[in-house]
């Protein structure tokens, strides 16, 4: 089904009709020359790798391109994008850094190649647009002023004609500085609730819009969406049906949610406007496969580099993700559009429509997920599953729009509570953290009173 573009209609406070409606997409330079973007509020440097190794002669076809050790300005997050969002980088991405102020360089860290199947559908105009590029996922790596890459290709993408490459056409490091906290943001440790939901401050128009699409639940300009009482949130959920359809509300209270203004998303940097499906039949859980070597106090920051990472390095028209959630069970509203609302995703290739994406804050490959993110992703699918009368444990059906398991058009039965694997041929949400879905199911149930 397709989304439709917010209009004023799409947006119930009135404050929101005095915002400006159709906000531009900021102008992306592309991939081909170095780019760098003003450092202040966070920034991004693209550098472009080059041949390594004996073969550097070949040029673009040489089979390990990247870049020897180098000085940079301070980043926090790295990742590697190429010209053709359709063209997979078959091989190894390595990178080494350099704490910021030290003579300290890490070990070789490896970058999860594969990050195409996080993104639109095919079709539509998200993928369409002309500024998206290929891109690995990211890596969080701290406070960093040095960087070292090398990418290699795949021994059988090595035998090739001559000319051709064996690696993406255009590859850049991407280095990306989330910046500073804003004034105004949520402090996910060591400050009091009141401190956390009370600051708003001056906001801009663009900031204004975003937070005006959850005026219905916390007041504009808020850092946190409180949390309810199942009562409270049975309530609402009563009030807002038609008259003579009620029902037993299956649904479970509404968990405490940061708000982008509470995590400091730039709003200038997305596309402009607001994207929705016609519900949420099911509930996609994904990993950020950008490393667990973070503190919940950086939260924030690791959010905001991952929304810079996904729209000015990989062009998308927001942050992927409809809600992420930290290692200490954080909750934090994703792409724009409103938390109660259905916000059509990037986060599940050819599964956007009529679902929504989680994803955890971490790599879960080989490590546990922790007991409070696994018990937020229930909370949060009760909820939100619970406004669309979802069950859990149940499954749906959602339409195909193409992927490499299934063929566009098709009606594929799932899980209401999936991982992204079970959508696409992808290792996401990491082996470990898709082993306690059942878990999630289960728990969310009974959190929805099933």
């Amino acid at each position: 089904m397709r989304g439709f573009l917010a209009s004023s209609a799409g947006v119930t406070c009135a404050a929101a009709l005095a915002l400006p409606l159709a906000l531009s997409a900021p102008a992306q330079a592309g991939p081909q020359a170095a780019r760098t973007e003003p450092a202040v509020p966070g920034g991004t440097q693209s550098l472009p790798l080059v041949p390594l190794g004996a073969d550097r002669d070949l040029g673009a076809a040489a089979p390990e391109q990247g870049l020897g050790r180098r000085d940079v300005r301070s980043f926090s997050l790295v990742g590697v994008i190429w010209d053709d969002p359709d063209t997979e980088l078959r091989g190894r991405v390595q990178v080494r850094t350099r704490a910021t102020g030290t003579d300290h360089w890490t070990g070789w860290q490896d970058i999860e190649t594969h990050n195409h199947d996080h993104a639109a559908d095919p079709g539509t105009a998200e993928r369409d647009s002309g500024r998206v590029r290929g891109s690995t996922a990211p890596l969080w790596v701290g406070d960093s002023d040095g960087v070292e890459v090398r990418v290699q290709a795949e021994a059988d993408e090595r035998a090739t004609e001559p000319g051709d490459s064996p690696l993406p056409r255009g590859m850049h490091i991407e280095l990306v500085d989330p910046g500073a906290e804003p004034p105004s943001a949520y402090t996910p440790a060591g400050v009091g609730r009141a401190g956390r939901a009370g600051r708003t401050g001056a906001l801009n128009a663009r900031t204004a819009y975003a937070s005006a699409a959850n005026v219905d639940l916390a007041p504009l300009g808020a850092t946190e969406i409180p949390a309810l009482s199942r009562q409270k949130t049975e309530r609402d959920l009563l009030a807002g049906m038609p008259e003579g359809a009620a029902r037993e509300p299956y649904i479970g209270e509404r968990p405490t949610i940061v708000t982008r203004r509470g995590w400091g998303a730039d709003e200038s940097l997305r596309e402009g406007g607001f994207v929705y499906t016609k519900k949420v039949k099911a509930a996609f859980v994904h990993h950020t496969a950008s490393g667990n070597n973070y503190l919940c106090s950086q939260g924030p920051s690791v959010i905001r580099s991952v929304y810079r990472y996904h729209v000015v390095s990989s062009g998308w028209r927001d942050i992927g993700y409809n809600f992420l959630v930290d290692k200490c069970g954080n909750i934090y509203e994703g792409r724009a559009g409103g938390v109660a609302k259905p916000v059509l995703g990037a986060h599940t290739l050819g599964f956007n429509n009529d679902s929504m994406g989680i994803a955890v804050l971490g790599s879960y490959g080989s490590t546990k997920p922790s007991a409070a993110a696994v018990t937020a992703i229930a909370r949060l699918a009760a909820w939100k599953l619970g406004l669309y009368g979802a069950d859990p444990r149940g499954t749906t059906y959602l339409k195909s729009g193409g992927g490499n398991l299934f063929p566009k058009g098709k009606n594929v039965r799932l899980n209401v509570i999936s991982g992204h694997r079970d959508a696409f041929a992808t290792e996401c949400p990491g082996r470990l953290l898709y082993g306690k879905l059942g878990s999630v199911r289960t728990a969310a149930a009974r959190y929805q009173g099933r």
